[in-house]
């Protein structure tokens, strides 16, 4: 049984000019841009909503972060760190989970080893 991503949405949100300023859930100051974010029932400046490894900013990136270890990720970045690896049929050795693969039935490959059996020759894949 595989476990689920932590996975949560972000919305951009307008703000009001008639309404009371939010406070940011990363920098704790008032919110007064145009826009904000929402995400983990907090609201963020565009720019305090960022993934701790490699510091994109969420709302740019997509729809969607994950957290893990207290950590607020971008989706590459928590697969990098805590996706399920599986092993290339051809050569055995391990994929990470953020690699492109091609996928034949049940089997799994890097893209480098995926290869007719018979003649040996990938295919244009571009």
């Amino acid at each position: 049984m595989q476990k689920k991503e932590k996975s949560f949405g972000i919305q951009m949100l307008s703000v009001q000019p008639d309404t009371k300023p939010k406070g940011c859930a990363g920098c704790n100051r008032k919110i007064k841009d145009r826009y904000l974010l929402k995400a983990l029932d907090k609201y963020w400046h565009e720019d305090c909503l960022k993934c701790a490894c490699c510091d994109c900013r969420l709302g740019e990136v997509g729809s969607t972060l994950y957290t893990k270890a207290n950590l607020i990720l971008c989706r590459r970045d928590y697969l990098r760190l805590f996706g399920v690896t599986g092993n290339c049929a051809a050569c055995s050795k391990l994929i990470p989970a953020f690699e492109m693969v091609m996928r034949a039935k049940d089997n799994v490959y890097h893209l480098d080893c995926f290869a007719c059996q018979l003649c040996n020759q990938s295919p244009d894949i571009t």
